[in-house]
């Protein structure tokens, strides 16, 4: 059983996660991150074809309001002056992602390869490099081409086929380039949301096919570091990004409750990447679910390729129990909701997300610094020759703009605050954290929730597209540039 758990929501001794003039130290990594689907806009142009989120934002009632991503942000466009502004806060690297049907419009590579694609991000690579910025490539960050999806998507196999396919033309493009190659961002999102509760592209509700989605979204994170240690010729780092469930229990016998959502939400990903295993308790949880028969000989190893650094994406915690069947059963697990569908195959009647204290972002997401601690604690302890990197973690909240036209944000500048001093804390006690990225850079295409829900340091008005720094952006640079955590 994963250490990601607490029966008080309190760790003991923690700091008051306020702190100011703590120093980093040298060469720890401060940047922020984006995803190609939620800013990039140019949706049909220069050769690139639907993906899983253009179709699921363009189905009436998918997305809030009916937004899509066909102008986002319009950083497709306005990528010189986006990479300006990154230089202009100080960031020491940008996590951006590549959209698949950019580079590969139908995602199989025997269809062709789009060349203007490739040119887009060797651009912004180079852009990024010219201002003295990282570059941080993810492969994936949800945007699979539809034309695949079609075919059957991540419940089937060949899709990771595909996937290394598309990330060896990557590594070939660009490796020579790229500080970090990211495989995955997020697959508990891709696979259980996706696959089986519904709520983001495909938007299906198949708890078998959820399951499936896990095995391959893994399969192809092995075959693509494989694809891409064969083909770029610089000298990148390795990594992939997972979203961890940080989660405290309630009542009697919780234990069992946090036991199962760790084998689904954390564990379905660790125990193979990292430790080239699907647990025992992950398997007979799901048995009636699947027989796991879509794991062939060989799979494991292929996935549990080694990786230079972890990425940790944290936003909350959450509260689990058993459910005892005299009420009707809790699903607040933060994520938005869809009819029909689970996002915890073989525990959905089993286990409850109870409603867990405030205070609160806008997302309904309790604030929990103490969490990403714990989250930093138990990551170091069970892979502790493994660098982490916090890869998100960031607050939407309902900004509004001042007489001035200044942006003050002060409820999301004491929440960075907060989780800064949070990972200080873990560096001190001898954790191998490498860097904070701040989500995000701007505001955006918050996938369901359409535009409603504003992350960025920066502001967007989503009918000018004019970008204006937040007082987080301001405070962010400050930090950037000293090492210093700003009061």
């Amino acid at each position: 059983m994963s250490s990601v758990t607490s029966d008080s929501g309190i760790v003991q001794g923690s700091p008051d996660f306020r702190d100011a003039g703590l120093v980093f130290p040298s060469g720890f990594t401060f940047g922020s991150a984006t995803a190609s689907y939620q800013v990039e806009g140019a949706a049909a142009e220069d050769g690139r074809r639907p993906s899983i989120w253009d179709t699921f934002s363009h189905t009436p009632g998918r997305v809030w309001n009916g937004d899509t991503g066909d102008v986002a942000c319009d950083h497709y466009h306005r990528w010189e002056s986006d990479l300006d502004l990154m230089q202009s806060l100080g960031l020491h690297a940008y996590r951006f992602s590549i959209a698949w049907p950019r580079i590969v419009p139908t995602g199989r590579i025997e269809d062709g390869v789009n060349q203007a694609g490739i040119d887009f991000y060797s651009r912004l690579v180079d852009g990024l490099l010219a201002r003295g910025i990282r570059p941080v490539a993810t492969l994936y960050h949800w945007d699979l081409p539809q034309t695949l999806e079609d075919a059957g998507g991540w419940p089937v196999r060949a899709t990771a086929d595909h996937f290394a396919d598309y990330a060896g033309v990557m590594g070939a493009a660009l490796g020579d380039r790229i500080h970090t190659w990211t495989t995955l961002n997020e697959p508990w999102c891709s696979a259980y949301l996706g696959y089986g509760q519904g709520g983001h592209a495909p938007g299906r509700h198949e708890p078998a096919a959820a399951l499936a989605a896990v095995h391959h979204l893994n399969l192809g994170h092995g075959k693509a570091l494989q694809a891409l240690r064969a083909t770029s010729t610089g000298s990148p780092e390795y990594s992939v990004t997972l979203n961890f469930h940080v989660l405290r229990g309630e009542g009697e016998n919780s234990g069992e409750a946090m036991r199962r959502i760790d084998a689904l939400a954390n564990r379905a990903f660790t125990s193979p990447m990292l430790r080239g295993v699907y647990d025992e308790d992950l398997l007979a949880d799901t048995a009636e679910v699947t027989d796991w028969a879509f794991v062939q000989d060989g799979d494991l190893e292929t996935i549990n390729q080694p990786i230079d650094v972890l990425g940790v994406n944290y936003y909350s915690t959450a509260t689990v129990r058993l459910w005892d069947g005299s009420s009707p059963m809790q699903h607040n697990d933060g994520h938005k909701a869809a009819d029909g569908g689970t996002a915890w195959p073989g525990s959905d009647r089993i286990v409850e997300f109870v409603q867990q204290p405030g205070p609160y972002t806008e997302m309904g997401w309790n604030i929990a610094p103490e969490g990403l601690l714990e989250l930093l604690r138990s990551l170091s302890a069970q892979f502790p020759d493994q660098p982490l990197m916090i890869t998100e973690n960031g607050a939407a909240f309902a900004d509004e703009v001042a007489a001035d036209g200044s942006v003050p944000d002060p409820l999301r500048v004491d929440y960075l605050r907060r989780h800064l001093t949070a990972a200080h804390r873990a560096v001190e006690e001898g954790v191998d954290l490498r860097g904070y990225f701040v989500w995000s850079l701007l505001d955006n295409f918050e996938w369901g929730y359409g535009y409603a829900k504003r992350f960025g340091i920066v502001r967007v008005d989503f009918d000018t597209l004019e970008r204006t720094p937040k007082a987080s952006a301001h405070w962010f640079r400050q930090l950037a540039e000293t090492g210093v955590l700003p009061a």
